[in-house]
This record gives C-alpha cells, sequence and structure tokens, in this order.
C-alpha cells in the first residue's frame, strides 16, 4: 500500500532525541527548543516564535490573545480543520463562516465585509494548501474595521504572499508540524507574532499564565502565577525531532515542490478534457509543494476514483467535511453566506500521496493508475 503520507526523520533524529537525555533536561524550553526558536526567529523575521505542542494550542494562545468575551464573532471558512473554530470556542467567541474561493479554495475575502457586525473581533484567513489567502485585500479589511488577523498557517510552512512569510502578515500565526505537514515532529506547532506586546504576553499563556520564563531570564527574582494560560510546552525530544527536520528542510521543500509539478504536469490532459481541475497558484503566492488534490465534477466519480485507487493499494483521501454542517459546527457557530463552494469542494476533492520519501516508482505508479481510471 503507497499511504497518503509517510513521517520524515534523519540520520540526526535519534542522535539529537539522545542527547536531550544527556543534557538531562528533557520537559519544555530545554536546549533544542531554543534552537527552534532562534531558526524560526532568522527565517520567518519575527518578533517572537513560541514552539507549543500542537498547530490547536498555537490557535488556542491566539484565542487568549485576542481577548474575546462570550458572544464575540470570528470570521473564517468552513472548509478547515475543526481546531480553527475551537479555539475560539473554546473562549466564548461564536464562529462566522463565509465561503470560498473555487480556484485556491480559500476564504472568499469579497465575502468578508458583509459578515462584519458589531460583535465581530478578528478574521482568521486559513491558507489552505500552503497557497495563501488574498492578505492585501483581508489586512486592509482588518484596518478599516479594527479587526486582529490571525493566519492560520498550518499547512503554509516556507509559502508566502508578495514575498513574505506566511503567519507573519497578520497579528499572530499558527504554524503545525503534524505528521501530515512538510514539516513535522510527529505533533507539534508554533505561535508567530511580530507586536512586542502580544509577544510578551503569548510567552505567560505559554507557561500556564506564570511569568516563569521571565524567571529563568533572571528579569524577576521569583515567578507566578499573572494571566490566564494553559500548559502548552512540548517536551525536548519534540523539539529535538523537529530541529533534526528543519535542517534538512531545504531537500525536504525541493523533493515536495518536485512531486507536486510531476503530478501537474502529469494530469495537464485530464483536465483539458474536463475531467478533473488542477490546483491554481495565484501570481502573488508560492507553492510550497504540502498538497496536491484533484477536483472531480461530481462525488460519484470521487467515489468511484478513491475506490478503484485502493484496489491498487494507493490511499488517497478526500479531505473536510464543511464545519458549518458538522453537529458541533451547528450548535456554536453561525453562518454568514451561502455555502456552494464549500459544500462543492468538499464532495468532489481528493488528496493524492504526497511524502519526502515518496520513490519515483510509487509516484510512477500513481500517475499511471490515476491516468487508467480514466482510460478505462
Amino acid at each position: 500500500m503507497i499511504n497518503f503520507n509517510v513521517a520524515t526523520y534523519t540520520d540526526k533524529t535519534t542522535e539529537y532525541i539522545l542527547d536531550v537525555f544527556n543534557e538531562k533536561h528533557a520537559s519544555g524550553d530545554g536546549k533544542y527548543t531554543k534552537k527552534v526558536h532562534d531558526w524560526f526567529k532568522k527565517n520567518l523575521d519575527c518578533k517572537q516564535a513560541l514552539l507549543v505542542h500542537s498547530g490547536t494550542a498555537a490557535l488556542e494562545m491566539a484565542a487568549i490573545l485576542a481577548n474575546l468575551q462570550p458572544g464575540d464573532e470570528v470570521i473564517m471558512p468552513s472548509y478547515t480543520f475543526c481546531s480553527t473554530a475551537n479555539a475560539f470556542v473554546l473562549q466564548g467567541a461564536v464562529p462566522v463562516f463565509v465561503d470560498i474561493r473555487p480556484d485556491t479554495l480559500n476564504i472568499d475575502e469579497t465575502k468578508i465585509e458583509a459578515a462584519i457586525t458589531s460583535k465581530t473581533k478578528a478574521i482568521v484567513p486559513v491558507h489552505y494548501a500552503g497557497v495563501a489567502c488574498e492578505m492585501g485585500t483581508i489586512m486592509d479589511i482588518a484596518k478599516r474595521h479594527n479587526l486582529l488577523v490571525i493566519e492560520d498557517a498550518a499547512q503554509a510552512f516556507d509559502s508566502f504572499y508578495k514575498g513574505k512569510p506566511l503567519g507573519t502578515i497578520g497579528d499572530m500565526g499558527c504554524f503545525s508540524f503534524h505528521e501530515t505537514k512538510n514539516i513535522m515532529s510527529g505533533e507539534g506547532g508554533l505561535f508567530v507574532t511580530n507586536n512586542e506586546k502580544l509577544a510578551e504576553r503569548a510567552e505567560i499563556i505559554r507557561e500556564k499564565g506564570t511569568n516563569r520564563s521571565k524567571f529563568f531570564r533572571g528579569q524577576v527574582d521569583k515567578y507566578t502565577w499573572v494571566d490566564k494560560g494553559s500548559s502548552y510546552l512540548p517536551s525536548d525530544v519534540v523539539a529535538a525531532y523537529l530541529y533534526s527536520v528543519l535542517e534538512i528542510s531545504d531537500k525536504i521543500q525541493a523533493k515536495r515542490i518536485s512531486v507536486w509539478q510531476k503530478y501537474y504536469n502529469a494530469f495537464e490532459t485530464l483536465e483539458t478534457q474536463g475531467y478533473i481541475r488542477r490546483p491554481v497558484i495565484p501570481e502573488s503566492c508560492t507553492n510550497n509543494g504540502h498538497m496536491f488534490y484533484l477536483l472531480f465534477n461530481d462525488l460519484e466519480t470521487r467515489t468511484k476514483f478513491i475506490a478503484y485507487l485502493k484496489e491498487n493499494n494507493i490511499y488517497a483521501p478526500f479531505h473536510y467535511i464543511p464545519l458549518h454542517s458538522a453537529p458541533a459546527g451547528e450548535t456554536y457557530c453561525k453562518t454568514a453566506s451561502a455555502m456552494n463552494i464549500t459544500n462543492k469542494i468538499s464532495d468532489t476533492l481528493v488528496r493524492l500521496p504526497m511524502f519526502y520519501d515518496i520513490t519515483d516508482e510509487q509516484l510512477e505508479k500513481i500517475i499511471k493508475t490515476v491516468l487508467n481510471f480514466w482510460r478505462r
């Protein structure tokens, strides 16, 4: 079976993990956490980069930092993972869903303004498949309405909008290092911001609401509980794994983009014949090779396609069930626009296997099997 995803690790992974125990410090904020922080501060050119135990944790920190009150509203797409909404629901806020664009499958920036009310406090663009939302328009809307912008950049490692790294354009950015992501540590995430006030408070929230980090830097003579927060620190073992993968991030990105391009070229004829649609990358955006998907014309064909690939030992899953139609979405959230595109995409999208160690033989088999499905 060719899996959809396979975990990445390097020759250094075990060495670094064992070194954590040699350092006799396996809890959070150890030697490798500091290395990860320095790597991201340099490569994202941001004031604060904090390693957390998941992308979900990063979103929860952002929701706390937004100072939301019960009943406040946060605008986001429905075509996303539940963590995007859950983080704000936990603070008593109401996610407000708007439809997505048919080209990039990102939030439709032209529908955001109509969803804004006196209760709106933030916009949460989700960079689907690592392709940037239309951040220029979104930032302009946020500025005019005095709203926060919290980027869900879970899939957007090493991706850019008009030359700016995704996750650093809004007030806060949230990344994921889950095993399905380009850069992984099994589980893991990152919170980033360029706002100095948010940066200082984020450090406190991450440390269970204490000023513990200031204590270890010698800035206070004792630490205590000063704000709300939770335990968002990962073990330094997780950081060691992540750092070993970051060291080969250039190779990983080159390989994933190469695989993405081979898929894209191989299925051009299918698109020309009207069988499928390939991903769209606007000129203002970059492709980070996170995901390659095909869009079918209807649910029935997609179902047959997934089954055919499974018969040929290839696992190619669909993606999100829209949050607006989920039981919790109906309970805790609001829908501000028709969801025609969201519903259509949910029924017709298939993701093809994409991972660093995929072989030429596996890739050839996947491409051949996809083409054979239509030749039948």
